[in-house]
């Protein structure tokens, strides 16, 4: 049976993968957003902060799209999103498809307290002490 925490994670991202970034009530008032391999890596605290990280991120994209390919609940405080992103630059053309990222979704008390994004899974999972899946076709 999914947790409240899994539940509130997979509504934030159904929501992205609608490529709607306007909610922001499952965020912790002061949550740390933090892009861990971005090219040019970006980090935010409190819901301000993070809202600025996202907004520099998505106005030079169009086009941005998240889907989740797997849920994975590491314990009862922390969420793993395994997904894939795309975009097209909005003033290069350059489209850019990131088929194995990751977000880490930190929890308490019905609130995502830190929100850690990885383009590069395998970083993640290494970050995580996780290992993937075997045979898993998303892993």
């Amino acid at each position: 049976m999914p947790s409240a925490n899994l539940d509130l994670v997979r509504s934030v991202f159904s929501a992205w993968e609608r490529a709607d970034f306007s909610s922001i009530e499952w965020a912790h008032p002061e949550i740390e957003y933090v892009s861990a391999d971005a090219l040019l890596p970006v980090s935010g605290t409190g819901v301000a902060g993070m809202a600025k990280a996202w907004r520099n991120w998505l106005r030079v994209w169009e086009d941005f799209h998240a889907e989740a390919d797997e849920y994975r609940e590491l314990d009862g405080e922390r969420v793993l999103v395994l997904a894939h992103f795309s975009a097209c630059g909005k003033w290069s053309g350059l489209e850019v498809r990131q088929p194995r990222a990751a977000s880490l979704f930190h929890l308490r008390g019905g609130k995502v307290t830190r929100l850690v994004v990885y383009l590069d899974r395998e970083r993640a999972l290494a970050d995580l002490g996780v290992a993937p899946e075997a045979g898993s076709p998303h892993s």
